[in-house]
């Protein structure tokens, strides 16, 4: 189906229309449009065109009113206050608009696809090989899981990538400790079903901390760890067979987190720092001989003007060290020239934590320079802030260490299973178990994507799993609630629309705000903005609940009003549902 224009569009070009039949030289010019709490829409542009023609302002705007067709969309424009333009849509107008989002057969509402598509790659999700997950790694996984959402949904292309740590000093660290300890490896493996992917990254997290312990204190196993790594870098048959298990193991654990995170993560989209590893003596090659990257005591760098260390002294991007090893620097570069030049995007999409804003502000500066990023594509850190606990402080456990992800979701989990059980009606205890779950991974992902990505939040289970407020459990259950109207309508009395009738004051508001889904979602998209979508849905469901509390349903006045205000409420579950699931969260049909 053909997308639907918006009410918002459609009173953009009737003003744009009279605007330049008011004067030809305002042809273009932005009216400037916006919902607004004294007409259904305000238009602000009229002000800076008079400044522009050195007019009276009101004067302009009535001559511009004067040139506005009313009748089927518009119903009334005034002239307020300096110059505005107060708008009043028709009754008429907005039940057929959303009759046309409800026919969509499509599922899409009538949301268009971007006009010029292209292709980006998202790097996000980004796991460390043999360490357990942390609250540190929720961000990235579920604000790029809900971009990925978002654009696709949008008609961008777009290919995943999950850098995940598994190359470096640490794999030479770990193998040569278990070459010397190989008593302390537990000999089954999670592949063969004998323990979970927790249990396996478990052992392999307490082995981490085993050898990190002796390679910071014995300085001949620290010489031999880095003997390791040279071996791993060269290929050898044994280390790396170690090397390749600790992956295996790591990522079975990886799946089964984000399976529990309600997240599609695929097995080729998993391209770790290992994956860049034949190209990094080609990158530094390519910087060196077109004099981008300099030799400065020994070491290959990077220089730039404007950084600098508190001592004044440049701060240089380290490609390859002195001794010859590849930094961070050299494994994000090559990453750069593989997703431009092999697979062709045309936008790369980093979900990094901000504190590594200047390693990517360096890294897309050198890329920059050495003509593999320019007008044509792009680099965009979409950086993210961190998670703190009620007392505004890291979020940590009581001993002060870092609070494992599965625990917490886990707990999330538990908590929302006793919200879902108190208020449960007729549901069986396995109906109670997978509410809960989509409940409480709901909660989790809704209060991080709920935050603008660039501000830290606060982690708070209570108020996340809460009923009141802006939560995910409130969507929920706004949502659960209009199935259950939909449900309880007597037999042959269906949701349908009726462009004649007078709406109610809360009717119009919720009907005007569902029209709005498609620019929300456009916005989102164009801006890497999830925190937008879940506004646009918190408002949508609180509109919802006044419509609900002013205007009868079933006991509506005529049959029609009753088929008219079902499918009210039928469009917005639809419009509730699809945008749940661009957040990645789930909206059971019973709560």
């Amino acid at each position: 189906m053909a997308s639907v224009t918006s009410l918002n569009d459609s009173v953009q070009q009737q003003l744009a229309s009279a605007l330049s039949a008011t004067r030809p030289e305002a042809a273009g010019a932005d009216p400037l449009l916006r919902r607004s709490d004294r007409a259904d829409f305000q238009a602000n542009g009229i002000l800076a065109l008079a400044k522009k023609a050195k007019a009276n302002p009101r004067e302009l705007a009535a001559e511009v009113v004067a040139h506005v067709v009313t009748g089927d969309v518009i119903k009334d424009v005034e002239v307020s206050g300096p110059g505005f333009l107060n708008i009043t849509i028709t009754d008429r107008a907005i039940i057929e608009n959303l009759a046309a989002r409800y026919a969509d057969d499509t599922g899409r509402l009538g949301v268009p696809f971007a006009e010029r598509p292209g292709t980006t790659v998202i790097d996000y999700a980004q796991p460390n090989v043999a360490k357990e997950m942390h609250v540190g790694h929720l961000r990235s996984a579920v604000i790029g899981d809900s971009v990925v959402q978002l654009l696709e949904f949008t008609g961008e292309n777009v290919i995943r990538r999950h850098h995940i740590g598994d190359w470096g000093t640490q794999f030479g660290m770990l193998i040569q400790y278990l070459d010397e300890h190989p008593h302390e490896l537990d000999h089954k493996s999670a592949e063969d079903g004998a323990v979970s992917g927790e249990e396996a990254m478990s052992n392999l997290d307490r082995l981490y901390k085993a050898a990190r312990k002796l390679f910071d204190s014995d300085e001949e196993f620290k010489t031999r760890a880095r003997r390791r790594v040279v071996d791993l870098q060269a290929g050898d048959p044994a280390t790396l067979a170690m090397w390749q298990r600790f992956v295996d193991e790591s990522k079975i654990y990886f799946f089964s987190v984000f399976e529990k995170l309600d997240m599609e993560i695929r097995d080729p989209d998993i391209v770790g720092e290992s994956g860049y590893n034949d190209m990094l003596a080609e990158t530094c090659r390519l910087l060196e001989e077109s004099g981008v990257a300099v030799r400065s005591e020994g070491a290959l760098c990077v220089f730039f003007d404007d950084i600098k260390g508190p001592d004044g002294k440049p701060v240089p991007l380290i490609v390859q060290k002195s001794d010859g090893g590849f930094g961070y620097a050299a494994t994000d570069l090559s990453a750069i020239r593989d997703r431009v030049f092999h697979l062709k995007a045309d936008t790369l999409l980093y979900v990094v934590d901000a504190r590594q804003a200047l390693h990517f502000r360096m890294v897309f500066e050198t890329a920059r320079r050495a003509g593999w990023l320019n007008d044509d594509v792009k680099a965009v850190q979409l950086a993210f802030g961190t998670v703190l606990g009620k007392d505004g402080k890291p979020f940590k456990t009581r001993a002060g260490e870092t609070v494992r992800l599965v625990d917490l979701l886990d707990e999330a989990i538990e908590r929302a299973s006793a919200v879902v059980r108190e208020k449960a009606q007729d549901l069986s205890e396995e109906e109670i178990a997978e509410r809960g779950t989509q409940v409480g991974i709901g909660a989790v992902k809704y209060a991080d994507l709920s935050t603008s990505a660039n501000r830290d939040y606060k982690f708070d289970l209570d108020q996340m799993v809460s009923l009141n407020g802006d939560t995910s459990v409130y969507l929920q259950y706004a949502y659960a609630r209009i199935r259950s109207i939909l449900r309880k309508a007597p037999e042959g009395v269906c949701p349908a629309a009726h462009p004649e009738l007078s709406l109610h004051e809360a009717e119009r508001a919720l009907g005007l705000h569902v029209d709005a889904f498609a620019e929300t979602v456009a916005e989102a998209a164009r801006e890497y903005a999830p925190h937008k979508l879940a506004a646009y849905l918190y408002q949508l469901a609180s509109l919802y609940t006044s419509f609900y509390d002013k205007c009868p349903v079933l006991k509506a006045e005529s049959p029609e009003q009753v088929a008219n205000r079902l499918f009210l409420c039928d469009v917005t579950a639809a419009t509730l549902h699809r945008g749940m699931a661009l957040l990645g969260i789930r909206t059971p049909e019973r709560l």
